[in-house]
Formats: structure tokens, C-alpha cells, sequence
């Protein structure tokens, strides 16, 4: 099948880059020149794992190109997928500008019957607008497809691959069955392809990035409770995970969510509810709970250090939002980074992926290291934003030898504290009792 990827952000190098795999002809538009001659040129633009290997052998069987001219792009493709950004605008709601302009776009080049696919996260109400717009110049044949991804940076390639569920939101019977063999290929094992009316399937991507959003702010009230009531919260989790009705994922307590969904998704489900008249009071909250877990340390840090942090020097591990990913986008440790500077403090931090990213945004605010030992050298203290696999078994002989006070702020539990406090070491973390050993 010959198919069209408009955007060549996560979603769209991805989407593009999976559908090539199993046989496809793909071509990927952007409007960046630069950009599409680095992909066309065998320059990955994203980190995501697994995802550089598919791309270039690929590339290189001349399944999957790339292109600036949208005319070119959607010539011969059956199935157009617009993968467009859909930020919140000033009031929380999803800017539809790119979509309905590209979607606008195409009905100018039409000639032929297509399916359009709304693969972005789109509010309720998108597809209609996106035939709208399409209708305002071409008055043929063409059907618009609510087709949202679920797709977890990191992870991403293998959740294209092998998805739990695939939702097509579609009313035309022709549109479904060209879906169904499209992602044919990817169910083989069984998993279903759940087929709804579009505003169905539009809500069920938000609902799902809200509903796994208010899990990871419940876990992080508990474990504020937990540090004032003396429990423990991996206790907790534990105990509760193990439930099947509530389930183990996405119970961990940390420093709240970030990246490209979460945050944009449950603004956008809220202002959409607002639009009719809904207050939705859970999700206000869960905003809530989450803007103020992203500096849920710097109390903890105050407090240590006796409410003046100038001239302290913080090491940092951790400025992706997640490991696996090099997305910095609402990553808590761009909040952190930017208090701790406030108050008169020095931040070298470290990242494997992150850090090209990071000095786009902050320049030279902050200093960069080569590896997550050096950012340690002279530090006052270690502060922990990212639970990469590296961070977790780390050598602590080194760490004792390069860092000015043996003093750690875990916002991602990654070590055991009694075995921490055995090596010396002031550790806080998160919902669970801040141990000391000899400090200094």
C-alpha cells in the first residue's frame, strides 16, 4: 500500500517508519528543509530505541523517503496520516491550526478518492472539521479516520509493532476495510482492532493519557501522606498493586509527569469539558497535584541546607522526562533546574540522550557533563530527576570520592535506603523516611 505520513515529529518518523517495515511504500512530508535532507540522508532526527535500525534498512530499500512538497507527498497514497503538532494554546485547548491547514491544503490537491487519518491527538469534533476543511476545495470522494496512537517514548517501536489494541474511529465501510488490511499485519497475535464512530475513538486517546495521569498523581498524594505519617510508599505500592482491579503499572512515586501527552492531554480534556459546561474537578486537580510534584524536593533541599542554597553546587542526573527518551518537553528537571538557579545555587548535570536538547533551552545557564560521575565533582549534593537504567546500580565508591558532602535527593527511588544509609550517605527521597548516615 502506498501511504503518506504529513509531520515527521515522534509520531510521524515512527508511524512512517513501522508502516514502511512491514512492506509499505511511505513517503514522510515536513515543511523543514534541513530536516527532511537529514533523514533523507540517513540522519535519525529523534532517539527512541530500536527505532534507527528500521529506519535505515528502510531508507536504504527505498520503502521510506522523505519530502518537503506535499503535492509529491500524497500523489500515489491511498491513506494520508497528518502526525501534526496539536499544542495547547493560552487557554489549555489543543491548537488545531497545522491539522485544519494541512488538511485544507490537501482538498486544494486532490484528484482522487483518499482516506485521511487523524493520527494526532485531536479533540472531540476534529474529524468533522478536518472533512470541513478538506470540502472547502475538493468535492469528491475522500473519507477522514480517527486513528490515535498509543505510543510510549522509549517503547515506542515496539507499541507500533506489537499494540495491545488498535482504535479506528471510521463511519465509512470502504475506509474500514482499508484500515483493517493496513493494520493487519500488526494483530496477528490476536490483539484487537476496536473499531467506534470517530468522536469515540478521538476521546478514547485522552481519556486514556487522563486516566493514567490521575493514577501517577494519586501515587504521589500517597506518598506525601506517607512522609508524614512515617509509612513507607513502596510498601504501599505493593500492597495495592497487587490488585488486579487497580493493577501494578503506573503506581511509582516520583516528580511528576512530564513529556509530550500527559500534560498537553489533561489541560486539553479539561477545556474541551469546559467548552460544555462540564467542570471536570478530578482532572483540575490532577494538574494541580502534578505542577507542584515537579519541585516536590526543594523543600526537602532547603531544609538540609538551612534555607540558603547560594554558592551550592548541584549535581544533577536526569534531564529527559523519562529514560529511554531524549524528550525534554514539562521534564521536571527544567523546573528544578530553574529554582535551584533562582535561589543562587550551580547545577552540572547529566544525561545520555537529553542534553543537546537541554542546552537549546538553557545555553550555558547550566553546566554539562561528559559522564554521570564528573557531573559529581565538587557537588553539595546529588539530585536525581530521571531514572535511567545507568543511575541505578551506580559506583559509589566514585561517587564518595568526587562529591564535597555524601548527600542525596532521589526524586525517583532508585536506591534501597537502608542500604544507602549503610554507605554513608543523607538520602530523601520520595514517600519513604529520609535516612542519614555520616554525611560529611
Amino acid at each position: 500500500m502506498k501511504i503518506a505520513v504529513v509531520g515527521t515529529g515522534y509520531v510521524g518518523l515512527v508511524t512512517g517508519t513501522c508502516f514502511a517495515e512491514t512492506g509499505n511504500e511511505v513517503i514522510c512530508v515536513d515543511i523543514d528543509q534541513s530536516k527532511v535532507d537529514r533523514l533523507s540522508n540517513g540522519e535519525i532526527t529523534i532517539y527512541e530505541p530500536g527505532l534507527e535500525k528500521l529506519f535505515l534498512r528502510n531508507l536504504k530499500e527505498g520503502r521510506l523517503s522523505f519530502t518537503t512538497s506535499l503535492a509529491d507527498g500524497i500523489k500515489d497514497a491511498v491513506i494520508i496520516f497528518l502526525a501534526l503538532p496539536t499544542p495547547p494554546g493560552a487557554d489549555g485547548a489543543a491548537d488545531l491550526r497545522y491539522v485544519l491547514g494541512v488538511a485544507e491544503d490537501i482538498g486544494k490537491l486532490l484528484t482522487d478518492y483518499k482516506v485521511l487519518v487523524d493520527k494526532s491527538t485531536v479533540p472531540v469534533g476534529t474529524a468533522d472539521k478536518v472533512r470541513e476543511a478538506v470540502a472547502k476545495n475538493y468535492n469528491g470522494e475522500f473519507d477522514v479516520v480517527s486513528n490515535p496512537e498509543f505510543l510510549r517514548e522509549g517503547v515506542a517501536v515496539d507499541d507500533f509493532m506489537k499494540p495491545d489494541r488498535v482504535v479506528i474511529g471510521v463511519s465509512s465501510e470502504r475506509a474500514r476495510k482499508l484500515m483493517g488490511d493496513l493494520y493487519a499485519p500488526f494483530v496477528r497475535s490476536g490483539n484487537p482492532v476496536i473499531y467506534m464512530d470517530e468522536r469515540s475513538a478521538e476521546l478514547t486517546k485522552y481519556a486514556a493519557n487522563s486516566f493514567l495521569a490521575t493514577k501517577i498523581s494519586f501515587m504521589n498524594e500517597i506518598a506525601q501522606l506517607c512522609e508524614r505519617l512515617g509509612a513507607d510508599v513502596d510498601m504501599v505500592r505493593l500492597g495495592i498493586g497487587s490488585d488486579d482491579r487497580i493493577g501494578k503499572r503506573f503506581l511509582f512515586p516520583g516528580i511528576g509527569y512530564g513529556g509530550s501527552c500527559f500534560p498537553k492531554d489533561v489541560q486539553a480534556l479539561v477545556q474541551s469539558a469546559s467548552q460544555v459546561e462540564y467542570d471536570f474537578r478530578i482532572l483540575n486537580a490532577v494538574m494541580d497535584v502534578n505542577e507542584k510534584q515537579k519541585t516536590h524536593l526543594l523543600p526537602k533541599i532547603r531544609r538540609y541546607f538551612g534555607n540558603d542554597l547560594k554558592g551550592k553546587k548541584f549535581a544533577l542526573w536526569g534531564l529527559a522526562f523519562k529514560p529511554n527518551t531524549d524528550d525534554i518537553r514539562e521534564a521536571p528537571a527544567l523546573y528544578m533546574i530553574d529554582e535551584l538557579i533562582k535561589e543562587g545555587a550551580s547545577v552540572t548535570a547529566f544525561d545520555p540522550e537529553a542534553i543537546r536538547n537541554v542546552k537549546q533551552v538553557l545555553g550555558d545557564k547550566i553546566s554539562y557533563a561528559e559522564n554521570q560521575y564528573d557531573a559529581l565533582q565538587d557537588a553539595d549534593a546529588l539530585v536525581i530527576a530521571t531514572e535511567w537504567n545507568e543511575f541505578r546500580t551506580p559506583d559509589f565508591l566514585k561517587m564518595v570520592v568526587r562529591m564535597r558532602n555524601k548527600v542525596i535527593f532521589d526524586g525517583r527511588n532508585l536506591f534501597d535506603t537502608k542500604a544507602i544509609a549503610e554507605l554513608g550517605f543523607h538520602y530523601e527521597s520520595v514517600g519513604r523516611n529520609t535516612v542519614t548516615g555520616s554525611s560529611k
